[in-house]
């Protein structure tokens, strides 16, 4: 997945934006790479599915293009318990 430099549409404040990558981030089950909006300040989990983090797959429907469907599919299999 290419996050860097590419404009993308935030499904929480519908602005099109270029997000912030921050590397190493924890929730209770471990660290994440995320994705944070600058406008709204959301975070999004970009390596699997977090319940403490916004989802990619609400970006996906705006951003249909972000994902392919390997990586879409990698990203759910790897989700939290909720």
């Amino acid at each position: 997945m290419k996050i860097d430099n590419l404009l993308l549409k935030c499904s929480s404040c519908n602005v099109n934006v270029i997000f912030d990558l921050i590397d190493d981030i924890e929730c209770d089950w471990g660290s994440h790479v995320v994705i944070q909006c600058p406008n709204c300040e959301d975070l999004f989990s970009i390596d699997n599915q977090c319940p403490a983090f916004s989802s990619m797959i609400e970006l996906l429907k705006l951003n249909p293009d972000l994902l392919n469907s390997i990586e879409k599919s990698n990203y759910l299999s790897k989700s939290h318990p909720c």
